[in-house]
């Protein structure tokens, strides 16, 4: 049976209901011209004008959640992992069909075949050729899963117990269906956008990264990007309500530094006071204990105020102390504690591969290592290089700069009609969970868009406990109930700026 099946199968008047788990609240929504998500009301309609009528719809309603879970289950069963047999063309495809179905011209969607993936673009014309384009943005491929590790198979969706298991149920299948169904609910209601549309997947967002550079050349006119990658929505852990949504404008530089220690060697019988293995290690221990300069921009104090009355009170004082004084040295100890919240208060630099030796009894005559960096926005990466080289404090080491499909950005700026229109969508459903900005740690498909000057923001509609986020890990999974209210948020993202 298909998921579309079994969801519209649940129940024949459209009252879904499911269990999160067992320390959770039931979880209900009715689909149709009203919603309750988490005992919350979402009935609030949207309002937008289309050929200068004012009118109301609400978007996530039983059919479109149904269809957005139909198409996630067809792209999760597609294996679109980078190597022999990627099948991200094929969902490229499938994407394509389902925009065509939706009401997409053929002739405004073209798919680009590139170096083993491939790429898609389609169109939606806007009535004042003049306004630069918006442009939604997502990828196709996914993390490498293996059958054996999870507990069912990942390119098999399913559900089960209110959630989507599946390799790209969050990182990003679903979220590329619930836009694609977001844009094709609005063609359907007769939605006239001012400002022309486009909606784009990248083909190796989770590799090299380069169809993201090429679709950012190709869009580098476009007004804003809305990136809806991940998931930014986060439900309390306890009460499984909403909590906050944490839209990003910004995001940390992604860095590979190649170590290098060599040595003559010789005769493992005959040691020496130098060994290549021995000083590597003294510089890496050196690296580790070397602490960046704490640091807050616009982006990441938003988030500390914000978020802080979630958190135990160690950690929601220290972000609450670091966000009012970034040199407070006990909130720094705090929250540099933290593996959540080290990589949120600066730069961060670890060692992730280390590589030396050639024969079990010879001295070792080559050490490299691999140092891997996440930059705060504002620092070149060649400045990152030379700190890393006075940290290690080895004049007989080299450092090289390696890194491969990344690029220093700074954050985007944090526009007013951006920031109501992220509020007025969200609240539309949720109306009393909180919206601050925040700082990405990771790598996306926006940094391309940054480059150029234009404009990215991270708008996952998706909301999940922080406890069940498996992005790249095992049993990736979401909340199905969260899906009808993430259709609203982004028509409602879409008619705001387009109109």
């Amino acid at each position: 049976m298909s998921l579309r099946t079994m969801f519209l199968s649940e129940n024949g008047d459209g009252l879904i209901s499911s269990k999160i788990d067992a320390a959770s609240p039931p979880c209900v929504f009715r689909l149709g011209r009203k919603h309750a998500f988490l005992g919350s009301a979402l009935g609030v309609a949207l309002a937008f004008g289309v050929a200068g009528q004012a009118w109301s719809a609400s978007f996530g309603d039983r059919q479109a959640v149904a269809a957005s879970l139909a198409l996630a289950e067809k792209a999760i069963a597609l294996r679109s992992v980078a190597g022999p047999g990627n099948q991200t063309p094929q969902v490229a495809q499938l994407f394509r069909d389902a925009l065509i179905a939706g009401g997409f011209a053929t002739s405004d969607i073209v798919i680009t075949p590139a170096e083993g993936t491939a790429y898609l673009i389609a169109r939606w014309p806007g009535s004042d050729p003049s306004l630069k384009p918006l442009v939604i943005s997502g990828h196709m491929d996914v993390v490498e899963a293996k059958a054996e590790d999870w507990t069912h198979d990942p390119f098999k969706a399913k559900i089960e117990k209110g959630f989507l298991l599946g390799r790209g149920a969050t990182d990003m299948k679903l979220d590329d269906a619930i836009a694609i169904e977001a844009l094709v609910q609005l063609k359907r209601a007769g939605y006239k956008p001012r400002r022309a549309i486009v909606i784009e997947f990248s083909g190796d967002e989770e590799t090299t990264m380069a169809t993201g550079a090429i679709i950012a050349d190709k869009l580098s006119g476009a007004e804003m990007v809305l990136n809806v990658d991940g998931a930014n929505g986060v439900i309390d852990e306890k009460t499984g309500k909403p909590d906050y949504f944490a839209w990003e404008g910004g995001e940390k530089t992604y860095a590979d530094y190649q170590l290098v220690v060599t040595n003559p060697g010789g005769h493992s019988s005959e040691p020496r006071p130098l060994n290549a293995i021995d000083e590597m290690a003294e510089d890496l221990l050196r690296i580790q204990h070397y602490r960046f300069r704490p640091e807050l921009n616009e982006l990441s104090r938003g988030y500390f105020l914000g978020a802080a009355q979630w958190e135990s009170a160690p950690i929601g004082a220290a972000m609450r102390a670091f966000a009012a004084e970034p040199t407070n040295e006990d909130a720094i100890e705090t929250l540099s504690a933290d593996p959540s919240f080290v990589g949120r208060i600066g730069t961060t630099c670890v060692v992730t591969e280390i590589n030396g030796g050639h024969a079990l009894n010879a001295l070792p005559q080559r050490v490299t290592a691999n140092v891997n960096c996440r930059i705060f926005p504002g620092h070149p990466r060649a400045d990152i290089l030379n700190e890393l080289r006075q940290a290690a404090a080895d004049p007989g080491m080299t450092i090289t700069d390696v890194t491969a499909g990344s690029v220093e950005t700074p954050a985007s700026p944090m526009r007013a009609d951006v920031v109501r229109a992220i509020e007025h969508a969200v609240h539309g459903v949720y109306p009393n969970v909180a919206v601050f900005p925040a700082l990405g740690s990771g790598a996306s498909d926006s940094m391309w868009f940054r480059s150029r000057g234009v404009p990215s923001y991270a708008v996952s509609p998706l909301f999940i406990r922080n406890s069940d986020s498996f992005m790249h890990g095992l049993n990736e999974r979401t909340p199905i109930a969260s899906v009808g209210p993430a259709i609203d948020i982004v028509a409602t993202l879409v008619t705001d700026l387009s109109r």
